[in-house]
């Protein structure tokens, strides 16, 4: 088995689930071609120009501000991967925005019958589940703090007074 983690650089399982998830997608794009052959090799080269020419540039541009800005807060922080704490919520919400962008914008053809809600609802609820997310990431940013900051206060604790020896 340990010759297997050093050949692949993970588990078995993780093998698996990739063999797994490489047959899902697959079957759905043979799914996909067999009905609408152009239009899915259209949105693929699209959605892999969009991603690449535009989106990457962006976010990549987008985290290095952010960790430019914040720089100079690390040395009130412990070492902890703070970037992650910001990144999760930011893909999150970001992911929301791009599945649902007509909705959130307003831009999608009403269809209240088949939802029964109205377009102006979705930007309000987009917005507090950004909130949401963000807030969440505060907290588990907060409590690995405190965790962090509890270990190194039993560390220090532990070690005896270098003074202590000299004096008995």
């Amino acid at each position: 088995m340990a010759r297997f983690g050093r050949w692949y650089g993970s588990g078995p399982l993780h093998l698996l689930a990739l063999i797994c998830s490489f047959a899902l997608t697959g079957y759905a794009l043979v799914r996909l071609f067999a009905v609408r052959p152009l239009d899915v090799a259209v949105w693929f080269v699209g959605a892999a120009i969009l991603h690449d020419l535009i989106l990457l540039p962006l976010y990549s541009l987008a985290d290095l501000s952010a960790q430019s800005v914040l720089r100079h807060r690390t040395g009130r922080v412990p070492d902890v991967p703070w970037i992650n704490f910001l990144r999760v919520p930011t893909f999150l919400s970001g992911v929301l925005l791009l599945v649902w962008f007509p909705l959130i914008l307003d831009l999608a053809v009403p269809y209240e019958g088949a939802t029964r809600l109205t377009e102006n609802v979705y930007l309000g609820r987009w917005l507090a589940i950004t909130a949401v997310l963000f807030g969440a990431s505060a907290v588990a940013f907060a409590l690995t703090l405190r965790r962090l900051r509890r270990a190194a206060h039993a560390e220090e604790e532990e070690r005896p007074a270098e003074g202590d020896d000299a004096t008995r």
